[in-house]
C-alpha cells in the first residue's frame, strides 16, 4: 500500500527541492544497477546539501519514511517499492574538484568521475577506484574497495548528517572503517561531503594502472548485465565466488536471477528477474555453502522495499 503522506507535505516538498527535481511512484528498476524494484512512493534529487537537512527534517516533523541512495549500484529494491521518500543523490549533488593533493567531492559523485579528476590531476592512489560503479558517499559508507586498496586509504574527512539532522565532520581514524564498513554505516548517518588525500604522481603509470586494473574487471566481472555487484562480503580466510563455484553453482538460475558464469560472486538480472527471484537464489546460495562448507556467506548488497 502506498504510503499515506500528511496533507500539504508534497507541496512542502516541492517548495524544497523544486517540483522538477521530485517523483512520484517512480519505478526503482530505473535507479539500480540491477534493474529491478517497485515503485518509491517519492523520489527526490536535492541538489545542495540545505535541501538534504531540509527534506529530512520535513520527513521527522511528519514521521514520514525516508531512505537515501547513491546510483543504486549495490542495492536491491523489493518488487512492491519503496513506501515514503527516496533521497537520490547521485543526479544533482555529483561535484567535485582537485586541489593540490586533495580532491573535494559531494556524496553523489561517481567513483570512476573521482579517478578521472585524480588522472587528470596526476594524482596518485585512487586509481582502484576507477571501475567501481557506486557514489564516493556509498564507498565511504561501506569502506569500498578493489584489488587491495580500499577508501580508508585515501579518506581525509567526511561531513555527513547524523540521525538528529546535526552536521558533524570526522577525521579518517573517525570513520572506523572495517572490512565494508565504517561507523557511518552502523549508525546510518547520510554522507553529505568528502575529502581525499592523494599524492602526486606519472600520469603515464596512474593511466597505465587504470587500463590494467579496467581489463582484469572486463575478464572477471559480467559488465554487459545487469547486477549489483559482490553480492557476499568476503568471508574471512575464503572467497565468496569460489564456494560458490565449488558447490556447483555456476550459472544456476532462480527465474530470471543467475549465478554469474564468469564470476560466481555475482547475480545477474538475466532480463525478466523479480527481487524475489534474487532474494530467493541468495538464501539459497547461502543455504548450500553453510551445508558444504560450514561457511556462513554476508551480504553485501542492501535489500530495501516491501516483499
Amino acid at each position: 500500500m502506498p504510503y499515506e503522506f500528511a496533507s500539504d507535505f508534497i507541496n512542502n516538498l516541492y517548495g524544497i527541492a523544486g517540483e522538477h527535481n521530485v517523483k512520484l511512484n517512480e519505478p526503482m528498476a530505473k535507479h539500480t544497477s540491477f534493474k529491478i524494484g517497485g515503485s518509491a512512493d517519492v523520489l527526490v534529487t536535492p541538489e545542495e546539501t540545505s535541501q538534504i537537512e531540509r527534506i529530512v527534517q520535513l520527513c521527522k516533523d511528519t514521521s514520514t519514511p525516508y531512505i537515501v541512495i547513491g546510483n543504486g549500484s549495490n542495492l536491491l529494491v523489493r518488487d512492491k517499492g519503496i513506501r515514503g521518500v527516496v533521497i537520490k543523490t547521485f543526479d544533482k549533488m555529483n561535484k567535485c574538484y582537485a586541489k593540490d593533493d586533495k580532491i573535494f567531492s559531494q556524496s553523489g559523485a561517481l567513483m570512476s568521475k573521482l579517478a578521472n579528476l585524480a588522472l587528470e590531476h596526476e594524482l596518485t592512489g585512487l586509481e582502484f577506484a576507477s571501475g567501481i560503479p557506486g557514489t564516493v558517499g556509498g564507498a565511504v559508507v561501506m569502506n569500498a574497495g578493489a584489488y587491495g586498496p580500499e577508501m580508508k586509504d585515501v579518506v581525509l574527512q567526511t561531513t555527513y548528517m547524523d540521525n538528529e539532522g546535526n552536521i558533524k565532520t570526522i577525521s579518517n581514524e573517525e570513520h572506523r572503517f572495517g572490512y565494508r564498513t565504517s561507523i557511518l554505516q552502523e549508525q546510518g548517518s547520510i554522507v553529505l561531503e568528502t575529502v581525499l588525500g592523494l599524492k602526486k604522481g606519472n600520469r603515464d603509470q596512474i593511466k597505465a594502472l587504470m587500463d590494467e586494473l579496467s581489463r582484469r574487471r572486463r575478464e572477471s566481472q559480467p559488465l554487459d548485465m545487469p547486477s549489483a555487484g559482490s553480492v557476499f562480503k568476503r568471508p574471512e580466510g575464503y572467497f565468496a565466488g569460489k564456494l560458490i563455484q565449488d558447490c556447483g553453482l555456476k550459472g544456476f538460475c532462480i527465474g530470471g536471477a543467475q549465478v554469474c558464469e564468469k564470476h560466481c560472486g555475482f547475480i545477474i538480472n538475466t532480463g525478466n528477474a523479480t527481487a524475489k527471484d534474487v532474494e530467493n537464489l541468495i538464501k539459497y546460495i547461502q543455504q548450500t555453502v553453510k551445508e558444504k562448507f560450514g561457511v556462513e556467506l554476508k551480504t553485501e548488497v542492501k535489500i530495501v522495499g516491501e516483499d
